[in-house]
């Protein structure tokens, strides 16, 4: 493992990038038991809550850090190197801790405050999910799948457009109330816990109901909160792919130097195609790195500056997270070939990872549709599809 990756030496490590790194050893260990109970292993979820990885989108008003989103891609790519799904979960546990902004801060110090305050949800637009005004809150009824870091998580949530409005609301409630079930039965990101939970009548509060990234109703000003908790996921799963991206390229080189594919004359590493492989696969990691920094620092210095980032800077950060996914993919695709049948063990560093990183590229924020929608703005087209 290279702690470091590549173009990163002379730049200063931020602390809980750092401490990320050095969880290394821990989190790469327990990633077959991960893939084998299906959740996160307990000592490294331990690890995690004691270096407040689930804090650092939170607000610093409930204990959390603020962090800059390039930093915080920093950390999920480096968690992710040693174990995607640890990567994942963090990614997502923390997308959802910016709903702290936007609740009440008695309300938002329950819920997020704890060490272990953690909330994982499906996403929007859940069919046949309903939610219903009633006195002093709301009645929901649904199936929700796709809750990533459901096993650490106190508290679930559901986004429901309100029953006779136009209104879509994020509902939390304690994962206590709900019937959760297990069916995260996949090819890759086993570790996630992505399950299934169901509410039958159930009563949230009018507190805990929220319109979520709504500057209107947000109660903590802060720099992080003029992203979207959408462009935060995007920032964070690019690294996750990133992550995956370069657990692969240090793998491939790894691989000892007198490896002779059968049939072949010389070793692997004197092959031509290999090298130029292997020389492409790096500048592809390394220019879909620096575009999602870019990306992601870009819209945050306009923040500070002018108070909001621009729609030129929004379609930026949908285009650099989305290459970022799809970049690292053609890295592990072209690797893993290159590899020869070594691979195929599952004592080798190489399958779970290709399952991993295929997973991370069919969910939301790696599909090519994004590519459509940033090209139609390019052009001076409205936008068709939510980015």
């Amino acid at each position: 493992m290279r702690p470091e990756p590549e173009g990163t030496k002379m730049t200063a490590v931020h602390p809980q990038v750092q401490k990320a790194r050095d969880l290394f050893p821990l989190i790469s260990a327990a990633s077959p038991t991960n893939d084998e109970i299906r959740q996160i292993d307990k000592p490294v979820v331990d690890a995690l809550l004691e270096g407040g990885f689930f804090h650092m989108l939170k607000p610093k008003s409930v204990g959390g850090m603020e962090l800059k989103p390039s930093i915080f891609c920093q950390v999920t790519e480096a968690l992710a190197m040693a174990d995607a799904s640890t990567g994942w979960i963090t990614c997502q546990g923390n997308g959802c801790s910016t709903t702290a902004a936007y609740l009440p801060p008695k309300v938002a110090q329950e819920i997020f405050g704890p060490a272990n305050g953690i909330v994982a949800w499906g996403p929007a637009w859940t069919p046949g999910a309903k939610a219903e005004k009633v006195e002093g809150g709301y009645l929901l009824n649904g199936t929700w799948r796709f809750a990533s870091g459901s096993q650490n998580a106190t508290y679930l949530g559901a986004h429901i457009t309100v029953h006779g409005t136009k209104q879509l609301l994020t509902f939390l409630f304690p994962k206590s109330s709900v019937t959760m079930e297990d069916i995260w039965h996949t090819i890759g990101l086993r570790g996630t816990a992505s399950n299934q939970y169901s509410a039958e009548n159930l009563f949230v509060p009018e507190e805990r109901a929220l319109s979520r990234d709504n500057a209107k109703n947000r109660y903590v000003e802060s720099h992080l909160y003029h992203f979207t908790s959408g462009q935060l996921y995007s920032i964070g799963f690019g690294g996750v792919g990133l992550g995956i991206g370069r657990a692969v390229i240090d793998a491939f080189l790894a691989l000892p130097s007198g490896k002779v594919a059968r049939g072949a004359a010389k070793p692997m590493r004197e092959n031509n195609v290999v090298q130029s492989q292997v020389a492409q696969c790096v500048a592809r990691w390394r220019s879909a790195r620096m575009m999602l920094h870019a990306a992601a620092d870009a819209a945050w210095d306009t923040i500070v500056a002018d108070g909001e980032m621009t729609l030129e800077q929004k379609a930026d950060i949908r285009l650099a997270s989305t290459w970022a996914i799809q970049s690292s993919r053609e890295v592990v695709n072209t690797l893993y070939h290159a590899a020869g049948s070594t691979v195929i063990f599952e004592e080798n560093p190489f399958e779970r990872r290709l399952r991993d990183m295929h997973t991370v590229a069919q969910q939301a924020q790696g599909r090519q549709l994004h590519y459509e929608t940033v090209g139609q703005l390019m052009l001076g087209l409205p936008a068709e599809n939510a980015f």
